[in-house]
């Protein structure tokens, strides 16, 4: 018996021993003692890794035994060595440039140079390799880090030294603004679907925030014919093995060498034409296989980038079976700099302990990322033992320096300050911007409009008043919910009439309760076409009051809820007493010799009512779904994702007579078809907008009533998916039935990123299409031309209603 448990003993300690795990540290220099930033550290025959620091300095886990250990790094001779692991160890590196030979390749005068060929072989297997593995998971580590590197000392009168002390800054207003870490599961199933699961979080300045890098965001594949960097470029960018790349790219063959049996191709890639969105750099490309081996690639302003200067990719592959490569890392860097702020940085991804075609259902997929409450509890010393890429000394002191100011902002007496500070009263916030007192700690807000822009003007109350406050509760931090409440007064200083109403929104469980009562003076119009400021300014300054009102009080009471997925409906009932008004003034500072139209928009010369007083009950019922449940999981609740497919909406709105004695009695039915951006590859991107729309009954249906559209007739319009450029705002509306069509290309700069000096701006060609037809207005045509930047959009339009009633004019939407 004793001789059993002994080996049992024996048996326990070596399992033991088998089972712990020793560090594998040191440092990776270059021949001439300088770091290799970020050089992949890599077991041979699997696929678990780590990669060194901005420092060259790595680290790598590994239990008792005995390994070939590989150090490389692109433009570097990979290194070798055979460790035996019984206890921590140290082994530094130096890597030699690679020697890349060319003795072997005669490039005759005039001939090809033979990267093309070796490029037209990549090209042919592309499609091969896109879709070689079915499915995977794998264990993926995301960095991110971004330096303020320059900034002035104050920026529109704001004092930057307080600003960057805040952020934790030194004097000279340098340092890290920002620094996380994940660690993840990734899978995922062709053709391109992932799921990703959030294993630990760590940011640097809070410990409360989760880091939401997503490794699916840095899994770059240049297998792909184009590079969707949203926001980052206005154009996909072009692989250098696109199946069209030969009419973007110049290719020269530098030179071949071999790592571990494999002959490797470098390959130098420049564009053909500068302003197209294309790489400059290296690709290296296996030779038989043909196979993507790494990239060093590079964006600059001419390929049309973004926010920044320079964009630099860094990717290697491994073979995680035989015939099977995938990404071991990549790493993406940036520069840019506005207006004095100069910013450098980079995000990199490890992935490593692959399964190639594991057995993976397909409804986990709805679910793209989850990230639980727990995943940044993690301790320091769980983090030294799991983080693949050891941190540098600046980022040790930046974790540590921040920590202590997080918990400092976290407490009471902090939070307080900031509120004492920020609530102090002034005649300049009551003025312009309004007052806004918050109590963070126990995350409530109360806020005021500021009094001048509350001002405004129109024929029909003159100079009024539409003043509001409002009070937001959050009542659940874990879901992210929030009680609001609101109130406004409206007063007319001509026509003497006070208006006033209360609102609220109370989210309970999964429903959302609304609520608004009153009075007011609202448009005719209920899409809301021009806003009071626009019509303030165009009564003022050109005699023009494009906007028509009337009285309403009120009762309105609403619920919403997900029904499924991205399925969402609302219910809409609405009691109210509307009296059409009348112009009460006419003043203006110019035009004085114009008159003002009248408040009726049928009869401009005479002030006729448009309907008599009127008392109506409606409910409206409104579902939308956009084909797709995609969402992802945080702390805070369940969000759905944007669908690649359009969104179908259905209303029906009942007006039902002599409820609370209303007057109205029709039924509308509408339905539209919507999508924005859809991409159409190096020709942009298309939206469009298709509504239609019947009064079933139309018994007794009022101007309010009616279906109306988002017209405009002034210079600076409301740009929306369904919005018209020159459509009167009134004229169009109808009781009977409608088709409204709206269509606009979006061509990414692809004609004007051409033209000299213009190409600097980043300029987007757009057209746009917008088509109405009613049994009144026949069919209403607009054809628009023009361009964006940013959010700043310029067109110039044209409308086609007969062959004899057409006009043109120039649309500007400044983006807010």
């Amino acid at each position: 018996m004793k001789r059993y448990l002994l080996l049992l003993v024996c048996l326990i300690l070596q399992t033991a021993a088998q089972a712990q795990t020793f560090t594998l540290s040191g440092t990776i220099t270059n021949s001439n003692g300088e770091p290799v930033p970020f050089a992949t550290i890599l077991v041979k025959n699997t696929s678990k890794g780590s990669s060194a620091n901005s420092d060259g300095q790595y680290t790598l886990s590994l239990s008792s035994g005995t390994y070939d250990v590989l150090f490389k790094a692109i433009g570097f001779k990979q290194e070798t060595r055979n460790v035996n692991i019984k206890g921590n160890q140290v082994i530094n590196i130096s890597l030699s440039p690679e020697a890349y030979q060319l003795q072997n390749v005669v490039v005759k005068a005039g001939g090809e140079d033979p990267a093309y060929e070796i490029v037209r072989n990549a090209i042919r297997k592309r499609k091969g390799y896109l879709a070689e593995v079915r499915s995977y998971t794998c264990d993926t580590y995301i960095k991110g880090l971004q330096k303020m590197l320059a900034a002035p000392k104050k920026f529109l009168g704001r004092d930057i030294n307080q600003i960057a002390r805040e952020l934790g800054l030194d004097s000279n207003r340098r340092g890290i603004i920002y620094l996380s870490e994940s660690e993840s599961k990734l899978s995922f199933m062709q053709p391109d679907q992932y799921h990703e699961e959030m294993v630990s979080s760590k940011v640097s300045g809070s410990n409360r925030a989760f880091s939401f890098n997503r490794a699916s965001d840095l899994d770059v594949n240049f297998y792909h014919n184009l590079q969707n960097w949203e926001g980052l470029s206005n154009r996909p960018l072009i692989s250098p093995i696109a199946d069209n790349a030969l009419s973007y790219y110049n290719y020269k063959y530098m030179g071949f060498t071999a790592e571990n049996g494999e002959t490797i191709n470098r390959i130098k890639v420049t564009p053909k034409r500068l302003y197209e969105p294309t790489f400059t750099g290296y690709i290296y490309i296996m030779e038989d296989s043909w196979r993507i081996h790494s990239v060093d690639l590079m964006l600059t302003k001419s390929a049309g980038i973004n926010f920044v200067d320079t964009i630099t990719v860094k990717q290697q592959y491994i073979p995680v079976e035989r015939k099977t490569w995938l990404p071991a890392s990549v790493k993406f860097e940036f520069t840019g700099g506005l207006l004095g702020f100069k910013i450098g940085g980079y995000f990199v991804a490890i992935f490593k302990n692959y399964e190639i075609n594991p057995s993976l259902s397909q409804k986990s997929f709805a679910e793209v990322m989850r990230v639980t409450a727990d995943v940044n509890k993690k301790d320091s010393a769980y983090w030294v033992q799991s983080r693949p890429i050891p941190l540098t000394d600046e980022e040790k002191i930046d974790y540590e320096k921040k920590a202590v100011l997080a918990k400092k902002r976290e407490s009471k007496p902090y939070l307080d300050s900031l509120d004492k500070a920020n609530n102090k009263l002034s005649l300049s916030k009551f003025l312009m911007s309004g007052i806004h007192i918050r109590n963070r700690y126990k995350k409530s807000y109360f806020n005021t409009d500021g009094l001048l822009p509350s001002f405004l003007y129109n024929t029909v109350e003159g100079v009024a008043i539409n003043y509001g406050v409002s009070y937001v509760k959050q009542i659940d931090s874990l879901q992210n919910k929030y009680l609001v409440l609101g109130g406004r007064i409206r007063y007319g200083f001509t026509n003497q009439l006070l208006h006033g109403s209360i609102n609220g929104r109370i989210p309970v469980n999964e429903y959302t309760f609304s609520f608004n009562a009153g009075s007011d003076v609202v448009d005719l119009n209920n899409l809301l076409p021009i806003t009071p400021f626009s019509n303030t300014t165009s009564s003022l300054f050109f005699r023009r009051n494009f906007q028509k009102l009337y009285d309403k009080h009120f009762a309105a009471a609403s619920v919403s809820r997900r029904i499924a997925g991205n399925w969402q409906a609302t219910l809409t009932a609405e009691m109210a007493d509307r009296r059409w008004l009348d112009n009460t003034s006419y003043f203006s500072f110019f035009n004085k010799d114009l008159k003002y139209s009248a408040n009726n928009p049928f009869t401009p010369d005479v002030n006729t009512p448009l309907f008599e007083r009127n008392q109506s009950f409606k409910v409206n019922v409104r579902t939308s779904y956009n084909f797709s449940n995609k969402y992802v999981t945080y702390p805070s609740g369940r969000y759905y994702l944007p669908s690649k497919y359009p969104t179908l909406a259905l209303s029906y709105t009942k007006g039902i007579k002599n409820v609370f004695g209303s007057d109205v009695d029709y039924d509308l039915l509408s339905a539209s078809l919507s999508k924005e951006e859809i991409g159409l590859g190096l020709l942009g991107n298309i939206s469009f907008y298709v509504g239609a729309g019947k009064f079933l009954n139309n018994n007794k249906v009022y101007f309010t009533d009616y279906k109306h559209f988002l017209g405009n007739e002034i210079i600076l319009y409301k740009n929306a998916t369904n919005a018209f450029l020159m459509l009167d705002y009134y004229d169009g509306s109808t009781s009977k039935q409608y088709l409204e069509g709206h269509l606009e290309q979006n061509f990414g700069g692809i004609l004007l990123s051409k033209i000299p000096v213009i190409r600097k701006f980043k300029l987007q060609e757009l057209v746009e299409l917008n088509y109405l037809t009613t049994p009144d207005i026949k069919n209403y045509t607009e054809l628009g031309l023009g361009f964006k930047y940013l959010a700043f959009r310029v067109l110039y339009g044209w409308s086609f209603n007969s062959s004899t009633n057409s006009k043109s004019a120039f649309r500007i939407d400044i983006g807010f």
